[in-house]
């Protein structure tokens, strides 16, 4: 089942649901969803530096990569062709029982942005920013600016609390993550 804008207000204003800041409702609510801002934080890949990544490895090397943070006026080109990570300004936090699903939002979409490629579902338990996979598959560069709408949730109810929610999970590896 998902939950209707009438149920994501029950659900903030008691709190089972935990997003902090709180986006104004006003125009971030949909009927069932509510959006989420763009974070100052994005971590991009530097392949100069390597000739490719082994996914046999484990995690990512550290210079494979490297962080950037843009002011709240300053603009973050997306050029062609780019995939970088990004980061929600808002923290999520779900109860054991609800999973979150992150969506793209259509007016960047038309532009040729996307904000997952695989990792979309944020499981029961969740809590952290959201980390965004940004690409940009149109032929344009894109400006993206912090704050600024980025994405959608949704959030669905599970039949029954997980057994093992994702902060409880052993192998959880971004357990209350800020930056991507």
């Amino acid at each position: 089942m998902i939950l209707s804008d009438g149920d994501i207000q029950s659900a903030l204003k008691a709190k089972t649901i935990s997003i902090t800041p709180l986006p104004d409702l006003s125009t971030s609510l949909g009927s069932c969803s509510i959006d989420l801002r763009l974070g100052n934080d994005f971590r991009v890949f530097e392949y100069s530096k390597r000739p490719y990544i082994d996914t046999r490895a484990g995690d990512i090397p550290k210079d494979a990569t490297k962080l950037i943070s843009v002011s709240d006026n300053e603009a973050f080109i997306l050029q062609p062709g780019d995939f970088v990570l990004g980061v929600t300004k808002e923290s999520v936090k779900l109860p054991d029982d609800l999973i979150a699903r992150l969506e793209g939002r259509s007016s960047l979409g038309r532009l040729g942005i996307v904000v997952h490629s695989t990792a979309s579902i944020f499981d029961a338990g969740w809590e952290g920013n959201l980390v965004l996979e940004l690409g940009n598959l149109g032929r344009m560069p894109v400006a993206i600016y912090p704050n600024m709408r980025i994405c959608a949730l949704t959030f669905e109810k599970l039949t029954s609390p997980a057994m093992v929610p994702y902060t409880k999970k052993k192998t959880a590896k971004y357990v209350r993550q800020r930056k991507p």
